[in-house]
């Protein structure tokens, strides 16, 4: 189900309890760019690309810098209800995100030329995200909003908010002059955020009109005695009260701040880039520290699943096809599971979100949200089966609780795409990667090279990451212990790379620059020893 700015509000209380009802909730988003940095002076480690020997600590800080930048368009929301005995319900939503123009925030972001093609190619439909966008905004934002609304400081964003407010203040004050007391006008195609502008713009500059919404993207303008007006203004009915401009200007965020106290189990699938975006739009711009990162998203969410760690779990004690995605591990977890098993969990799409029953949307985030879902639960009943050594020995229905128990090892651990550790544990420290040996290359007759000229050498035959260590030595990293192999064996006679193990005190400049300036030290030693004992001569 598409959900957008337009009937957004009228669903949020119906949205909200179905979360509050959930037995958990699965979650992905689309993105206008996913990497802001790109590789700089022609070397493969710098930018953003994922390298086997950043730390988790090196990686936030990356991902930070494009956070930053960049802005979430669309937004999947599963809602999976546990209605009785196996059976889970599942609504599953579409939002469209827009950053809020209300007030005197401006927001840039930034969109890049791939993220567009890839969307494009998949149907996005960008027309929602600009004109029907639900509006955001995170706490920082909105305290300066709620600062200038009481102040009645309000600055207008965009050059088309302020044509239309200029064009409704000329026609009020037309009709105004000749208009009799409760005589009303209608001002039209106001869209959401205008609906609140367009009124107290009218009202601080009128003190004798009186405006109400009145749908349909309308405005009704009534003449008022002064009288009449400190009435209304008291009423707890007024739309334009402050905190129902808050309301609106938060949009989403509301939506937001009713999972944070649902404190359900959330699921993703790859989503550390998902936890971040949470954190920076709709909580608290991200910390540039990795560890309050950590502990901010465990506060918010106790209780986080990654569906590829997970899967990557499972796919080593299961001879499945390999799965490169998320919907070949949907596929081939459906035609595995033993269906005829009556405790297998079924998984049904309520009326009115069943569009994803007949066809596959790839890349659509609502529909990529009910993957996630559906994969961990099929995971989930995989695993206690395995627990129980045979499916006939799970003798009752289990319950999602069960299903929990047996994830307990995967829960709160994210994976983490190549670097030094697998996954990152939002409840306790990272478990570093076992990595092969690292390898020193020493370089002789090749002047000026770099990392990248270093790492197109070896791939053609197997993957490595590079890293200078010195003007003529490289270290290079692998995930696979076979390259690591191959490479000693089959470059013994490259002409221009000599290939070791890496030894750290034979290889590391802190221990080589140690080691000398102890040997100097020594040398003075002696010299100043052997010059203190050289006989006088009178």
């Amino acid at each position: 189900m598409e959900v957008g700015a337009a009937c957004f509000e009228r669903r949020l209380s119906r949205l909200q309890g179905r979360i509050r009802r959930a037995a958990f909730l699965a979650l992905d988003m689309e993105f206008t760019g996913l990497h802001s940095t790109f590789p700089q002076n022609n070397e493969p480690s710098s930018g953003f690309v994922h390298s086997l020997f950043d730390s988790p600590a090196e990686r936030y800080l990356k991902a930070r810098r494009s956070i930053q930048h960049f802005t979430v368009p669309q937004l999947g929301l599963a809602i999976f209800s546990n209605e009785n005995s196996n059976k889970y319900v599942v609504h599953s939503y579409n939002f469209f995100l827009f950053p809020s123009t209300m007030g005197i925030t401006d927001v840039e972001f930034t969109i890049s030329a791939s993220s567009i093609q890839f969307l494009s190619h998949y149907g996005f439909d960008y027309n929602k995200f600009l004109k029907d966008g639900i509006p955001y905004m995170n706490d920082v934002q909105e305290k300066i909003f709620s600062q200038h609304l009481s102040a009645s400081s309000w600055k207008h964003s965009s050059s088309l908010d302020r044509d239309v407010l200029k064009k409704a203040i000329d026609k009020v004050t037309c009709w105004i002059a000749a208009a009799e007391e409760e005589e009303t006008m209608i001002l039209q195609d106001l869209s959401g955020y205008q609906m609140f502008e367009v009124q107290l713009v009218l009202r601080r500059a009128f003190q004798n009109v009186w405006t109400q919404p009145l749908g349909g993207k309308k405005i009704m303008v009534k003449k008022v005695s002064p009288q009449h007006r400190q009435l209304l203004e008291n009423s707890r009915y007024d739309y334009c009260q402050k905190e129902r401009i808050l309301q609106s200007a938060r949009g989403f965020t509301n939506l937001f701040q009713t999972l944070v106290r649902a404190k359900k189990p959330l699921v993703g699938h790859n989503m550390l880039m998902d936890l971040m975006h949470l954190h920076d739009k709709f909580y608290k711009p991200l910390p540039e520290s990795y560890e309050e990162f950590k502990r901010n998203i465990h506060n918010l969410f106790p209780v986080l699943i990654d569906t590829k760690t997970v899967t990557k779990s499972i796919w080593k004690e299961y001879p499945f096809p390999r799965a490169s995605g998320l919907l070949e591990a949907y596929t081939i977890l459906c035609s595995n599971l033993n269906l005829k098993d009556p405790t297998c969990p079924v998984i049904a799409l309520a009326s009115g979100c069943s569009r994803y029953a007949e066809k596959k949307f790839p890349h659509e985030a609502g529909y990529d949200a009910f993957l996630c879902g559906s994969v961990l639960l099929k995971s989930a009943h995989l695993l206690l089966c395995r627990h129980t050594e045979c499916s006939e020995a799970v003798e009752a229905v289990p319950s999602f609780s069960q299903y929990l128990t047996v994830l307990a090892k995967y829960l709160n651990k994210v994976n983490f795409i190549r670097g030094g550790v697998s996954s990152i544990n939002f409840s306790g420290e990272d478990t570093p990667c076992q990595h092969p040996p690292l390898l020193v290359v020493h370089v002789q007759g090749w002047p000026e090279v770099n990392e990248r000229q270093i790492y197109q050498e070896f791939k053609a035959f197997c993957r490595f990451d590079v890293r200078r260590l010195s003007k003529n030595q490289f270290i290079l990293l692998s995930n696979k212990f076979k390259h690591v192999r191959f490479v000693l064996r089959d470059f013994k006679h490259h002409p221009h790379l000599r290939i070791s193990v890496y030894r750290h005190w034979r290889h590391s400049p802190q221990v080589n620059c140690l080691l000398r300036v102890s040997g100097i030290v020594v040398v003075w030693s002696l010299l100043a020893f052997v010059l203190g004992e050289a006989p006088r001569s009178f």
